[in-house]
């Protein structure tokens, strides 16, 4: 298998829409710090694990609606995908446990659970985009699990620190995100009817316009978190909702499928609102800075 090949099956990168997920459940929970990148590792390695993996479970639809991707044109052999696959899935938890301890595993496990049941069971069910979404919600959650720091003193239990539940208003943004976009994407190979991408812009427009609304808890050291949480949640807003207002009046199959790109490149804006929200607005800001260099990337290897 070549670098190239490889890089193909994973959709490398599309990873760049992975860091934010739980960067923004760090600064949501209070627990962005150095263990932050131990955990954005683990979350990378689990999702391109779930690309392979899904390469694989779908090596015989592939072969008549996408004989171009790696397993189908003989690039890749089914048998390297599901290794690649099952290598990734250890590597991701073992990194996990290495970073935040049971805690993280906690987590990191049902995600890994969670991104083999979506791409072997759940993908065209009903229950698909419930099942990506919950990966993505996950995700999210992995990043309050960072052990704390040896030299750092312990938050009291009744005061600000480290919370899971904390994040869980982040986990839940993004999960509909993900809901949105799979949802979407099942017009990518066939097209669909202007109804979904109608349905799918109201919803993201809503959603940027939630994910704009300042939270009164947070207090900053002088950092202009709430426009800079403005900026990015309309700046998601207009990178997902004018390919998706396109598929609208034209919704063909490679509309659907720019709309859904243009998902996966823009979500580290709403990533880096929900980072300013928290009370981390340069965090949000470097966040969004991704969003270029994705979109330059996914001309190059497809995201989707």
């Amino acid at each position: 298998m070549r670098l190239r090949d490889l890089i193909d099956l994973v959709r490398a990168p599309a990873a760049l829409s992975v860091p934010g997920d739980v960067i923004a459940g760090a600064a949501a929970g209070k627990a962005l710090g150095p263990g932050t990148a131990g955990l954005v590792c683990s979350s990378v390695c689990l999702y391109w694990a779930g690309m392979a993996a899904n390469d694989w479970a779908d090596r015989h639809l592939d072969a008549a609606e996408r004989p171009e991707r790696p397993i189908p044109s003989g690039r890749v052999r089914p048998g390297e995908a599901l290794a690649v696959a099952a290598g990734l899935t250890a590597a991701g938890l073992a990194v996990a446990g290495l970073t935040g301890g049971r805690r993280a595993l906690a987590v990191a496990a049902p995600l890994a659970g969670a991104v083999w049941a979506y791409d072997l069971v759940a993908k065209n069910t009903r229950a698909g985009p419930l099942v990506m979404a919950l990966c993505r919600g996950l995700n999210v959650l992995l990043g309050t699990t960072s052990a704390p720091s040896p030299a750092a003193p312990r938050p009291a239990p009744a005061g600000p620190g480290r919370s899971s539940g904390a994040a869980v208003p982040a986990a839940l943004t993004v999960a509909a995100h993900t809901y949105l976009l799979t949802d979407l994407s099942r017009g990518e190979t066939a097209g669909t009817t202007s109804a979904r991408p109608a349905a799918t812009l109201a919803a993201t427009l809503a959603l940027a316009t939630t994910a704009a609304v300042p939270s009164g808890q947070v207090r900053t050291a002088g950092g202009p978190a709430a426009p800079a949480q403005g900026a990015l949640a309309l700046w998601y807003a207009a990178q997902f909702g004018r390919p998706q207002a396109r598929a609208v009046s034209d919704p063909s199959a490679s509309r659907v499928r720019d709309a859904v790109t243009a998902g996966i490149v823009s979500l580290p804006a709403l990533q880096g609102a929900l980072a300013a929200r928290a009370g981390r607005p340069l965090a949000g800001v470097t966040l969004a800075a991704a969003v270029p260099l994705a979109r330059r990337l996914a001309r190059k290897v497809s995201p989707t």
